[in-house]
């Protein structure tokens, strides 16, 4: 963690209930209207509460009656600045603990907590709106994020006692992991034509999405669909599964099936509308890995026999 920051305008005054938060700073605007909003548990407690706030210029398209002329190289347009501030709920009682807690925060976990928040409310705006583009955000979209506290009704106005902006580097394993994946060069075949995308790359993508935000039933159903699709795929490449190397892992992922075919089944309601089940959520994690694993190997020992 770096750069300490911090509000004066206290005194000498001890507050009584503290509350922590996480805060980020993105430059656009994520959709759903400026104000607070109450994030509840199933059970209907508050969890969480949202604070959002647009600063700056609005980027919204404006429909102009008729064509006009622009110069060279015009001035780039200003962007909205989004703060989004997300509030836990439960407030620490003394504010001992809250130093501590700032001292100690974990920055990985924190932030994905708080963008785990923050993606559960664009998901339920996306449903809300009907809106296909509606986009779920990374903390590699901040420009900053800050971990603090304060009391409740001045951390919601974005006044805090302290605060600290957090530093996120990613762990070598993740850099070791995108470098091998080669994307550069996938990117530019993909452009060129030479390649053509695979059904399953895509829906693995959705499934790791909705996995990592929670969304089980929605992973198993596409990870079904991304399985019958990665078998057909790959072992359909020119050279076959064996000419391609791959197999060990397609016999890896028909092993699999089984399991992933029972998860979409239970995630999927009955006529009646009721769910099957509840679907194992390590079971569908464990299944996504394998066919990632396959399709980074895939990608790692280059284009398939006959492809350039």
């Amino acid at each position: 963690m770096e750069g300490v920051a911090s509000r004066e305008g206290y005194g000498e005054r001890v507050p009584e209930r503290l509350f922590t938060f996480i805060q980020a700073e993105l430059p656009f605007e994520l959709g759903p209207p400026d104000g607070r909003w109450l994030v509840r548990s199933p059970l209907g407690e508050v969890e969480h509460v949202v604070v959002l706030v647009t600063l700056g210029a609005r980027t919204r398209a404006r429909r102009l009656r008729r064509a006009r002329h622009v110069a060279p190289e015009p001035e780039p347009a200003a962007v909205p600045l989004t703060r989004a501030t997300v509030i836990d709920a439960v407030p620490l009682s003394a504010a001992r603990q809250a130093h501590a807690w700032l001292k100690e925060v974990d920055p990985d976990r924190a932030t994905a907590g708080a963008f785990a928040v923050l993606n559960r409310m664009l998901f339920a705006h996306r449903i809300a709106t009907a809106d296909a583009y509606m986009r779920e955000l990374s903390p590699t979209h901040a420009l900053l994020i800050r971990a603090g506290f304060g009391e409740g009704e001045r951390v919601a106005d974005g006044r805090w006692v302290d605060a600290r902006e957090l530093s996120m580097r990613g762990t070598p394993r993740v850099r070791r992991r995108v470098a091998a994946l080669r994307p550069d060069e996938h990117l530019a075949a993909l452009l060129g034509a030479r390649e053509e995308p695979l059904l399953c790359e895509e829906l693995a993508l959705r499934a790791r999405l909705d996995i990592d935000q929670g969304r089980v039933r929605l992973a198993a159903t596409e990870l079904h669909h991304a399985y019958e699709a990665a078998l057909a795929e790959l072992g359909g490449e020119r050279g076959g599964e064996h000419g391609t190397g791959l197999g060990p892992r397609l016999d890896e992922l028909r092993a699999q099936l089984a399991s992933v075919r029972a998860a979409a089944r239970a995630a999927a309601p009955d006529n009646s509308g009721h769910r099957g089940g509840e679907v194992d959520a390590r079971a569908v994690r464990h299944a996504l890995e394998r066919l990632e694993a396959a399709l980074r190997a895939r990608r790692a020992a280059g284009p398939p026999r006959g492809v350039t």
